[in-house]
Protein backbone atom coordinates (compact mmCIF):
# COMPACT_ATOMS: atom_id res chain seq x y z
CA UNK A 1 0.00 0.00 0.00
CA UNK A 2 1.07 3.42 -0.78
CA UNK A 3 1.23 6.08 1.84
CA UNK A 4 -1.57 8.51 1.10
CA UNK A 5 -0.10 11.30 3.16
CA UNK A 6 1.13 14.19 1.08
CA UNK A 7 3.93 16.28 2.51
CA UNK A 8 3.10 19.96 2.48
CA UNK A 9 5.61 22.78 2.50
CA UNK A 10 7.71 24.95 0.27
CA UNK A 11 10.33 23.78 -2.12
CA UNK A 12 13.82 25.18 -1.98
CA UNK A 13 13.23 27.08 -5.22
CA UNK A 14 10.13 28.80 -3.80
CA UNK A 15 12.01 29.87 -0.69
CA UNK A 16 14.91 31.22 -2.77
CA UNK A 17 12.53 33.24 -4.95
CA UNK A 18 10.97 34.85 -1.86
CA UNK A 19 14.42 35.65 -0.43
CA UNK A 20 15.52 37.28 -3.69
CA UNK A 21 12.33 39.38 -3.84
CA UNK A 22 12.84 40.52 -0.24
CA UNK A 23 16.47 41.42 -0.95
CA UNK A 24 15.46 43.53 -3.96
CA UNK A 25 12.81 45.33 -1.90
CA UNK A 26 15.27 45.98 0.93
CA UNK A 27 17.85 47.35 -1.49
CA UNK A 28 15.35 49.90 -2.80
CA UNK A 29 13.72 50.87 0.51
CA UNK A 30 16.71 51.22 2.88
CA UNK A 31 18.37 54.12 0.98
CA UNK A 32 15.09 56.03 1.20
CA UNK A 33 15.17 55.80 5.00
CA UNK A 34 18.77 57.03 5.03
CA UNK A 35 17.77 60.02 2.95
CA UNK A 36 14.82 60.69 5.25
CA UNK A 37 17.04 60.78 8.34
CA UNK A 38 19.37 63.26 6.62
CA UNK A 39 16.37 65.38 5.65
CA UNK A 40 15.15 65.32 9.25
CA UNK A 41 18.59 66.38 10.47
CA UNK A 42 18.66 69.25 7.96
CA UNK A 43 15.17 70.38 9.01
CA UNK A 44 16.12 70.29 12.70
CA UNK A 45 19.27 72.29 11.94
CA UNK A 46 17.30 74.94 10.04
CA UNK A 47 14.72 75.19 12.83
CA UNK A 48 17.33 75.40 15.63
CA UNK A 49 19.35 77.95 13.68
CA UNK A 50 16.27 80.10 13.10
CA UNK A 51 15.38 79.85 16.81
CA UNK A 52 18.88 80.86 17.91
CA UNK A 53 19.01 83.81 15.52
CA UNK A 54 15.56 85.11 16.43
CA UNK A 55 16.20 84.84 20.18
CA UNK A 56 19.54 86.66 19.90
CA UNK A 57 17.73 89.47 18.06
CA UNK A 58 14.92 89.55 20.63
CA UNK A 59 17.54 89.82 23.38
CA UNK A 60 19.17 92.69 21.48
CA UNK A 61 15.84 94.49 21.13
CA UNK A 62 15.13 94.27 24.86
CA UNK A 63 18.68 95.20 25.91
CA UNK A 64 19.14 98.51 24.06
CA UNK A 65 21.10 97.05 21.15
CA UNK A 66 23.48 94.87 23.20
CA UNK A 67 24.04 91.26 22.21
CA UNK A 68 24.33 88.39 24.70
CA UNK A 69 27.86 87.46 25.71
CA UNK A 70 29.50 84.06 25.86
CA UNK A 71 30.15 82.68 29.34
CA UNK A 72 30.69 79.21 30.75
CA UNK A 73 27.57 77.37 31.84
CA UNK A 74 27.20 75.23 34.98
CA UNK A 75 29.14 72.42 33.25
CA UNK A 76 32.00 74.73 32.34
CA UNK A 77 31.11 74.73 28.63
CA UNK A 78 30.91 77.96 26.60
CA UNK A 79 27.31 79.07 26.20
CA UNK A 80 24.97 82.06 26.00
CA UNK A 81 23.42 81.92 29.50
CA UNK A 82 21.70 85.29 29.07
CA UNK A 83 19.35 83.61 26.59
CA UNK A 84 18.07 81.00 29.05
CA UNK A 85 18.19 83.09 32.25
CA UNK A 86 16.38 86.12 33.59
CA UNK A 87 18.33 89.35 33.16
CA UNK A 88 18.01 93.05 33.85
CA UNK A 89 18.36 95.75 31.19
CA UNK A 90 22.16 95.69 31.59
CA UNK A 91 22.26 91.94 30.83
CA UNK A 92 23.14 90.85 34.37
CA UNK A 93 21.73 87.41 35.19
CA UNK A 94 19.62 87.05 38.32
CA UNK A 95 16.22 86.22 39.76
CA UNK A 96 13.35 88.21 41.15
CA UNK A 97 11.60 91.40 40.17
CA UNK A 98 14.88 93.21 39.43
CA UNK A 99 15.52 90.83 36.50
CA UNK A 100 12.34 91.07 34.40
CA UNK A 101 13.78 90.22 30.97
CA UNK A 102 13.97 86.72 29.55
CA UNK A 103 14.45 83.86 29.55
CA UNK A 104 14.26 83.65 25.78
CA UNK A 105 14.61 79.88 25.53
CA UNK A 106 14.73 76.92 27.90
CA UNK A 107 18.26 75.96 26.88
CA UNK A 108 20.64 76.24 23.96
CA UNK A 109 19.47 73.65 21.42
CA UNK A 110 21.82 70.95 20.21
CA UNK A 111 23.46 71.22 16.84
CA UNK A 112 21.73 68.21 15.21
CA UNK A 113 24.86 67.20 13.30
CA UNK A 114 27.08 66.69 16.35
CA UNK A 115 24.53 66.74 19.23
CA UNK A 116 26.46 69.47 21.09
CA UNK A 117 25.16 72.80 22.37
CA UNK A 118 28.47 74.59 23.00
CA UNK A 119 28.67 78.17 21.77
CA UNK A 120 32.16 79.04 20.53
CA UNK A 121 33.32 82.57 19.72
CA UNK A 122 33.89 83.19 16.02
CA UNK A 123 36.93 85.41 15.44
CA UNK A 124 35.71 86.50 12.00
CA UNK A 125 32.47 86.63 10.06
CA UNK A 126 31.72 84.71 8.02
CA UNK A 127 33.75 81.98 9.70
CA UNK A 128 36.29 80.25 7.51
CA UNK A 129 36.35 76.92 9.37
CA UNK A 130 34.51 75.02 12.07
CA UNK A 131 36.24 74.45 15.40
CA UNK A 132 36.90 71.00 16.81
CA UNK A 133 34.34 71.45 19.60
CA UNK A 134 31.19 71.51 17.48
CA UNK A 135 27.93 73.11 18.58
CA UNK A 136 27.47 76.73 17.50
CA UNK A 137 29.70 79.58 16.30
CA UNK A 138 28.72 83.05 17.56
CA UNK A 139 30.14 86.41 16.52
CA UNK A 140 29.44 88.71 19.50
CA UNK A 141 30.12 91.98 17.65
CA UNK A 142 27.12 91.49 15.36
CA UNK A 143 25.14 88.74 17.09
CA UNK A 144 25.47 86.40 14.12
CA UNK A 145 25.33 82.70 14.83
CA UNK A 146 25.71 79.58 12.73
CA UNK A 147 26.24 75.84 13.02
CA UNK A 148 29.78 74.94 14.04
CA UNK A 149 29.90 72.09 11.55
CA UNK A 150 31.99 71.80 8.40
CA UNK A 151 29.77 72.13 5.37
CA UNK A 152 27.11 74.09 7.28
CA UNK A 153 28.98 77.24 8.35
CA UNK A 154 27.04 79.53 6.06
CA UNK A 155 23.54 78.07 6.47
Amino acid sequence: MRNSFRKSGFTLIEVLIVVVIMAVLAATIIPQFTSSSQDAQDAAAAYNLHTMRSQVQLYRTEHAGSYPTIANDADGQPSLPQLYSNTNAAGTIGTGASFPLGPYMISIPNNPYDKKNYVETATEWPPSAATANGGWLYYPATGQITLNTAGHLND
